[in-house]
C-alpha cells in the first residue's frame, strides 16, 4: 500500500469521525440521558431516581392498528444528523476554501467547468486536511477516552469540543466577535471558555466570509487585467462585435496552467488558517 493510499484512508476516516463528533454534538441532550449519571451519595433518594430515569419513548405510528414508538434518544440522535451540513459549514474550514473555490472558477471564465461536484470534493478533502490536527486532539481528548470508558460523557464532550472552540476563536476577528457580543447583550468575556457557542458560531461564520472574499479578490485581479487587455486590443483593431470573452478565456486557461494556479491556490488556502 502506497503512502498516497494510506493518507487517504486516514484523510476519509477522520472525516467519518468528524461526522460522527458533529452528531453527537447536536444529539447531546440525548447521550447525556442515555450514558450512566454520576450520582452524588449525598443527595435525595428522589434526585437520584430522577437522575437514572431514561427519556420515554414517542409513538410515531401504527402498524395494524397496533402504536409504534421510538426511544427518544434514537429520535435525537437521528434529528441531530440532519444538522450535519450545517455543522460542516460554520465550524470547519469548509466555507473559506467553497466559496474561493467558486469564485476562482468565475474569474476563470470557464462557466460549469470543474463542476460543482468536483468542487465539492476538493473542498472536502481540503477541509479534512485543514481540520486534521482539530480532529486528532478531539480524539485524543475526549472521544478515545470516552470509548474506553475512562471517562464520562460530559467530561468527554467538554474535552472533544474545546479544539474545535479553539480552531474557530483563531480565525474570528475581534470587530466580529464584539458586534455578535453587542448583539447578543453579552460581554465583555474574561477567558475564550466565556464565549457563548452562539456568539462564537456567528463570529466565525462572518470572519470566514470576509476572508474568503479578501482572498477571492486578489485571485481576481490578474483575470481582470487580462479582460482589459483583450478588450483595449479588440476595439483599437475595430473588432467590437467580438465578445472578449471569447478571447481572453484561453489566455487565462493559460497563465493558469503555467504557474500551476491549482497548487498554489490550494496551498494559499490551506495555509491562510491561523494555527490553534
Amino acid at each position: 500500500m502506497t503512502s498516497r493510499t494510506r493518507i487517504s484512508q486516514r484523510s476519509i476516516a477522520l472525516a467519518l469521525l468528524a461526522t460522527l463528533l458533529f452528531a453527537l454534538m447536536f444529539a447531546l441532550p440525548a447521550f447525556a440521558q442515555s450514558a450512566p449519571a454520576v450520582v452524588d451519595p449525598s443527595a435525595s433518594p428522589s434526585a437520584a431516581a430522577a437522575l437514572s430515569q431514561p427519556l420515554p419513548a414517542v409513538t410515531v405510528g401504527k402498524i395494524g392498528g397496533e402504536p409504534v414508538s421510538m426511544p427518544m434518544q434514537v429520535l435525537l440522535l437521528m434529528t441531530g444528523i440532519t444538522l450535519l451540513p450545517a455543522a460542516l459549514l460554520g465550524l470547519t474550514a469548509f466555507t473559506r476554501i467553497i466559496i474561493v473555490l467558486g469564485l476562482l472558477r468565475q474569474a476563470l471564465g470557464t462557466g460549469q467547468t470543474p463542476s460543482n461536484q468536483v468542487l465539492l470534493a476538493l473542498a472536502l478533502f481540503l477541509t479534512a486536511m485543514v481540520m486534521m490536527p482539530v480532529f486528532d486532539q478531539a480524539w485524543a481528548a475526549g472521544i478515545a477516552p470516552y470509548l474506553n470508558n475512562q471517562m464520562d460523557f460530559r467530561s468527554a464532550w467538554t474535552a472533544a469540543s474545546e479544539p474545535f472552540r479553539g480552531f474557530m476563536l483563531a480565525q474570528i476577528r475581534e470587530t466580529d466577535l464584539m458586534t455578535f457580543a453587542g448583539l447578543s447583550n453579552s460581554g465583555p468575556y474574561a477567558t475564550p471558555q466565556d464565549v457563548p457557542f452562539s456568539v462564537l458560531a456567528a463570529s466565525f461564520l462572518t470572519s470566514e466570509l470576509k476572508t474568503a472574499f479578501e482572498i477571492a479578490f486578489l485571485i481576481y485581479i490578474p483575470f481582470v487585467i487580462i479582460d482589459l487587455v483583450v478588450a483595449s486590443v479588440l476595439m483599437s483593431m475595430g473588432m467590437m462585435m467580438l465578445s472578449p470573452m471569447l478571447i481572453s478565456a484561453p489566455f487565462k486557461i493559460l497563465l493558469f496552467v503555467l504557474v500551476d494556479g491549482w497548487v498554489l491556490v490550494v496551498g494559499s488556502l490551506a495555509a491562510s488558517f491561523n494555527p490553534v
